[in-house]
């Protein structure tokens, strides 16, 4: 009865995790370049239930514990899958929106709050140019070359190419900073759609092609989400009810037995 009563508070648990990420995919769901979640669940490997001393207790001549035979308590948290499927694209006006056609990231400079510098990993292309010219994010990091360095831009018709190209005015700039990497799972959101990467992951080649006065938005299916909330409601308050209902046999039983 304890064992039922477990598992349908794990389920809930489960549930509840579940309602989490959705709920965050559906608040991004307007965010350029955000990449959905996905929750991955596996199930308890099977415990093996003993009698711990019970029959020394009972006065018999066996010290140890009896074999009951296999017990599961259904299924666990495993971990949270990021989506990297693209999402659809969107005409702009603007020649510094920018999308990859293919599996790539662009390299941003990012400050953390003790003045630090990383180097992350981003699909939102939609940029802007600072005071000073350089090229950045709607959040004011700098949007790299690939050398590693920040991207200057004087005044004149910004004409972006396909590998990266960046060319005003016809004068050469500079190449923008796109990689792609062996594995994908090395990566590790921070927020801002930004990424960070392993130490054991593995860069390699940007082999896609850039957009120019293109957005990616969001791969976040809204009426997919929507069906996916209702779902994990409908199994968390199954869940739910499961946990009184064995709650509820479990006070009867006890009360017959005082009775008795």
């Amino acid at each position: 009865m304890i064992r039922g009563i477990y598992t349908s508070a794990i389920g809930m648990g489960i549930q509840q995790k579940r309602m989490d990420v959705v709920s965050n995919n559906l608040a991004n769901a307007g965010t350029a370049g955000f990449n959905r979640d996905v929750v991955v669940t596996q199930s308890f490997g099977d415990l093996f239930a003993r009698r711990v001393r019970d029959y020394e207790m009972r006065g018999f001549n066996v010290v140890g514990s009896a074999q009951l035979g296999p017990m599961s308590l259904g299924v666990s948290f495993n971990t949270i899958h990021r989506d990297f499927s693209a999402g659809s694209l969107r005409q702009s006006d603007s020649p510094l929106d920018l999308a990859l056609e293919g599996e790539g990231f662009f390299r941003v400079s990012f400050v953390d709050e003790e003045g630090e510098i990383q180097q992350m990993f981003t699909r939102a292309g939609s940029f802007t140019i600072s005071p000073d010219g350089v090229l950045i994010t709607h959040g004011g990091f700098a949007v790299l070359d690939d050398n590693g360095n920040t991207i200057t831009l004087p005044n004149g018709t910004i004409v972006i190419g396909a590998n990266g190209e960046i060319v005003v005015d016809d004068t050469f700039i500079a190449n923008l900073g796109i990689t792609s990497f062996e594995n994908l799972s090395d990566l590790r959101p921070f927020g801002h759609s930004f990424y960070t990467l392993y130490e054991t992951g593995v860069e390699t080649a940007f082999t896609g092609r850039v957009l120019q006065g293109v957005i990616e938005e969001s791969n976040v299916n809204m009426v997919r989400e929507m069906v996916e909330m209702i779902s994990i409601s409908r199994s968390y308050e199954a869940n739910a009810r499961m946990v009184q209902i064995q709650d509820d046999t479990l006070r009867q039983a006890v009360n017959e037995i005082a009775r008795g």
